[in-house]
């Protein structure tokens, strides 16, 4: 008798990890439901979301995409996937009350499809295309370097880890489906393994939807909490009938038609991803030991409308979400959080997650989850951050106070892009380089200037003392720039470099006409030092 294919279903396996509220991390042998074990699968995840504090997943992009899927699937456990019957956020309101996910929700939604959840299954393994096995080379697969995001793979650096390519270390499942995850949804344009479909053969593929980009989800002080706030409003005439996430289709996509239409938030939210991949599993199901990575769609899938995205608009006109930054801490990103109409020349507008979200709890923190890295295979850093409660302080609660917000953030940022300049232009004058352009002082000055900056911004803004903020900005740039350029003051040159280059922190030198008894021809700053 054949032996049966292996199985890892991501309903019953423990495959996420998560952290339990406090005083609830410890389990009591004799009463099994009080178990609280370090990793759920999905239907555990469901029905204890009030006792769990919050997913412990370590790779922010893991962590974003899992948020989506889940977003998707609480949508439809809860029916909340569709405008109506009655008002949408009259009937979250009511699941707020009761507290939890009923069993008979889960399985309602579950059962059904059970085994659409499955990682491994032969026909329809969870979030992957079973055709590559033909389709692709089986000689020339990915390998399970490639698939786990954070090991290098062919001639690309060693990043967390060095690896043996000769020998690789194979990922367990739980490890494996959150990188399936990640390249979903940050996965690199450019070459990848050739695949064939009838008469095209292509070996290229796009970008993911949100590579590079920085995501901002609301998070409560439960698990349950952080799911209903993060459930996107359905617009008037989404079906969940034609609203389908890719594992609820009965047949497998078309990958040189045109892919299917982003009908409503579910789809929206799971159904853009631009890689098809498919695990290899060894035969006891418990590793992963190959991996079929490749392009799902020669088109690309518009990205516009996510809802977690900050969007701005380029000279252009074009629209775009914020990228992610690593050097940029996310007080920087608050008022485009909470104000209707930030300020900025690339008039960036309010992820739509947050219009809504505020109808759960005020007492939301704020996740910033992203993933630095150029357009096809260079990945430079992760980016996990995360504000105290602030989302009560929107403008639509609050709105002194949230353009207090606008206002401190735009000086914190004016006094960090003066210094910016100044370091450079004194740095040139310095050193006689041809043109201003960065250089080690940057750097120092940076360091030296921006967690002051945001110390002085929280500190403001949890005392609501917004008076002298220019001045305090202006003391903390001029303390950096200082102390950065003090060792250059000891020669004629770098003395005249430096001084000349600090008006750039008043907003550098104009030129007065020459008037009769006043300054004459001589540079002053536009703004009183």
């Amino acid at each position: 008798m054949p032996s049966a294919p292996p199985a890892y279903n991501l309903l019953d396996e423990p495959w996420i990890p998560v952290r339990w509220l406090p005083g609830q991390d410890t389990n009591d042998t004799a009463d099994p439901t009080a178990l609280r074990p370090p990793q759920v699968g999905l239907r555990e995840l469901l029905l204890r979301a009030p006792e769990i504090a919050q997913i412990a997943v370590a790779d922010p992009p893991a962590l974003s995409a899992l948020y989506r899927v889940l977003y998707a699937i609480t949508a439809r456990v809860a029916e909340l996937d569709e405008a109506g019957p009655g008002d949408w956020s009259d009937r979250r309101d009511e699941l707020v009350t009761e507290g939890s996910l009923s069993e008979e929700q889960v399985a309602r939604y579950v059962t059904p499809i059970h085994d659409r959840f499955d990682l491994f299954d032969p026909a329809r393994p969870f979030l992957q295309d079973p055709r590559l096995a033909e389709q692709c080379d089986p000689a020339n697969t990915a390998g399970v370097d490639k698939l786990i995001t954070t090991r290098p793979s062919g001639n690309n650096h060693s990043w967390f880890q060095h690896v043996n390519s000769a020998a690789p270390e194979l990922p367990t499942p739980d490890q494996a489906v959150l990188h399936l995850l990640v390249w979903h949804y940050y996965g690199p344009s450019g070459r990848c393994s050739s695949r064939t479909v009838g008469g095209t053969k292509a070996a290229g593929s796009k970008a993911g939807p949100l590579r590079s980009t920085l995501s901002y989800h609301p998070e409560g002080e439960t698990l349950f909490e952080t799911l209903l706030a993060g459930l996107p409003e359905p617009a008037e005439g989404v079906s969940r009938s034609s609203d389908l996430c890719p594992w609820e289709r009965d047949e497998l996509p078309d990958p040189v038609a045109a892919p299917p239409a982003l009908k409503g938030p579910c789809s929206a939210l799971t159904a853009r991803s631009q890689h098809a991949l498919l695990l290899v599993p060894d035969a006891t199901g418990r590793h992963v030991r190959d991996a079929f990575i490749t392009w799902a769609n020669q088109l690309k899938i518009s990205r516009e409308g996510d809802p977690y995205l900050i969007w701005q608009t380029s000279k252009d006109n074009n629209p775009y979400p914020r990228p992610a930054d690593s050097q940029r801490a996310l007080w920087r990103d608050l008022d485009a959080l909470l104000l209707n109409n930030p300020a900025g020349s690339t008039r960036p507008q309010r992820p739509a997650v947050f219009r809504t979200a505020l109808e759960v709890s005020e007492d939301l923190r704020v996740r910033a989850l992203g993933f630095e890295q150029d357009g096809q295979a260079k990945d430079i850093q992760f980016v996990d951050a995360v504000t105290p409660p602030v989302l009560g302080l929107a403008e639509d609660k609050d709105p002194t106070v949230a353009v207090e917000i606008g206002h401190l953030r735009v000086l914190g940022e004016r006094y960090g892009n003066r210094l910016d300049r100044a370091v450079k232009k004194a740095w040139a004058g310095f050193t006689t380089a041809p043109k201003i352009r960065d250089c080690t002082w940057v750097v120092d000055a940076a360091a030296r200037y921006w967690p002051a900056a945001e110390a002085e911004f929280w500190k403001r803004l949890n005392a609501r003392d917004f008076d002298g903020a220019a001045a305090a900005f202006r003391i903390l740039a001029e303390q950096a720039y200082d102390t950065v350029t003090y060792s250059a003051l000891g020669t004629m040159r770098g003395a005249k470099a430096c001084t000349t280059a600090r008006l750039e922190l008043y907003g550098g030198p104009v030129k007065h006409p020459a008037k009769t008894g006043g300054t004459g021809g001589r540079n002053t700053s536009t703004e009183d030092a």
